[in-house]
C-alpha cells in the first residue's frame, strides 16, 4: 500500500503575540486563538503546512509547541510594513530554496499611489523549500501570499473620499498582485526547469483571488489541461512546464475557503506539476472548522479566536 503526504495551506490570519498594535488586546484572547489553529492543524494532521500572515515569529513558535512531536520551521525574511510574512511548518526537513521580495526581471516597478510612487517589490516575501517525503524522492513547493484585494487608501482609511480614489486604488493592487503572480510564476519555472513531468512542484498560500481570475491564471502556464477538460490526462508537450490548479478537486459544497460579506469565495490554492497530478488522492478545504462571514475593516477581527480562513490540503500518494 502506498504512503501518503498531506500537504496543505492555511491563512493563520494576523497570528501576533498579545499586545502591539496588531495583536490581540489580553492574553485570554490569544490563547484561544492558539488553542483553535493548533486544534484544527492537528485534526488534518499535515505533513508540510504553508502559512501566511505570521506576524510574530515568536507567536509561530508557541504555536508549533502545542502540536506535540517534532516540527520544522522556514520562515520569509521579508515580511510586509505590518511585519506579516509567510512559511511552513512541517513533520519533514526543510532546505530552504529561495526566500525572493522582488518582482522578476524584466518587470518594471509598478504604481502604488495617486502620487506616482512605485513598487518593485512583492507585498510579502516568497519562500521555496524542498522536503524529501521518502528517500530518494522530493518535492519543491512554493509559498506565496499575494497583494490584497483590500483596499486601503491614504491616511490609514479602508473607506475612499470617492469612487474614482477606490477605481484608482483598486488598479494599483492589481498591478502588484499581476507582478507578483509574474515572479511566482518565475520562481516556478526555475523549479520545474522544464521536467514537470518528472519533478514534484507545489506552489500553495493565499492568492487573494478566485480560481478564474487572470492573476490566478497565470500561474498556470499553458492552457489547454485543466482539471475538467478532455486535455487534463491527455499529455502533451506543455506538461513539462504546466501548472494545475486543485481547487475543482475539493468538494463542491467545501469550495470556499473564507466568506466575505456573506459570499464563499475561494481564494487559497494548490497548484501542482504533472508529476504530483498523478499522485492526488483527495483535496479539500477544511470549512467546518467554522468560517466568519468577514468585512473591510481588519481591526475588528483583532481578538479574533480563530481565522478567517479555511485550510486547503491535498492529500498526495508517494
Amino acid at each position: 500500500m502506498a504512503a501518503m503526504a498531506v500537504v496543505g495551506t492555511w491563512n493563520l490570519e494576523n497570528l501576533y503575540r498579545p499586545g502591539g498594535e496588531f495583536g490581540p488586546r489580553d492574553p485570554a484572547a490569544y490563547e484561544a486563538k492558539l488553542k483553535a489553529l493548533s486544534g484544527t492543524i492537528t485534526r488534518i494532521s499535515p505533513d508540510v503546512l504553508g502559512v501566511e500572515e505570521v506576524g510574530d515569529p515568536a507567536a509561530l513558535g508557541d504555536l508549533v509547541s502545542l502540536l506535540g512531536g517534532e516540527w520544522h520551521v522556514a520562515l520569509s525574511r521579508h515580511p510586509d510594513a505590518r511585519g506579516i510574512r509567510v512559511g511552513f511548518v512541517s513533520r519533514l526537513p526543510l532546505q530552504v530554496l529561495h526566500d525572493i521580495a522582488g518582482f522578476s526581471h524584466p518587470l518594471s516597478p509598478v504604481q502604488a499611489d495617486d502620487n506616482g510612487a512605485t513598487t518593485f517589490q512583492t507585498s510579502r516575501g516568497v519562500l521555496a523549500v524542498r522536503v524529501e517525503p521518502r528517500p530518494g524522492t522530493t518535492l519543491d513547493l512554493v509559498v506565496c501570499h499575494l497583494k490584497s484585494k483590500l483596499l486601503s487608501f491614504p491616511g490609514k482609511r479602508f473607506q475612499p473620499r470617492d469612487e474614482g480614489e477606490r477605481a484608482r486604488f483598486g488598479a494599483y493592487a492589481l498591478y502588484r498582485r499581476s507582478a507578483e503572480a509574474v515572479t511566482v510564476r518565475t520562481l516556478a519555472d526555475g523549479l520545474l526547469d522544464r521536467q514537470g513531468d518528472k519533478r514534484g512542484v507545489i506552489v500553495l498560500g493565499d492568492l487573494n483571488d478566485e480560481p478564474e481570475a487572470a492573476t490566478t491564471q497565470i500561474l498556470l502556464g499553458p492552457p489547454g489541461s485543466e482539471i475538467g477538460t478532455v486535455g487534463e490526462r491527455r499529455p502533451d508537450k506543455g506538461d513539462a512546464t504546466r501548472l494545475w490548479n486543485l481547487a475543482p478537486l475539493i468538494p463542491e459544497a467545501e469550495r470556499h475557503s473564507r466568506v466575505y460579506h456573506g459570499r464563499g469565495e475561494l481564494i487559497d490554492h494548490i497548484l501542482v506539476s504533472r508529476a504530483v497530478l498523478e499522485r492526488v488522492e483527495s483535496v479539500r478545504s477544511v470549512v467546518d472548522h467554522g468560517l466568519p462571514s468577514v468585512g473591510d475593516e481588519p481591526a475588528a477581527r483583532r481578538d479574533a479566536a480563530d481565522s478567517d480562513h479555511a485550510p486547503i490540503v491535498a492529500t498526495l500518494s508517494i
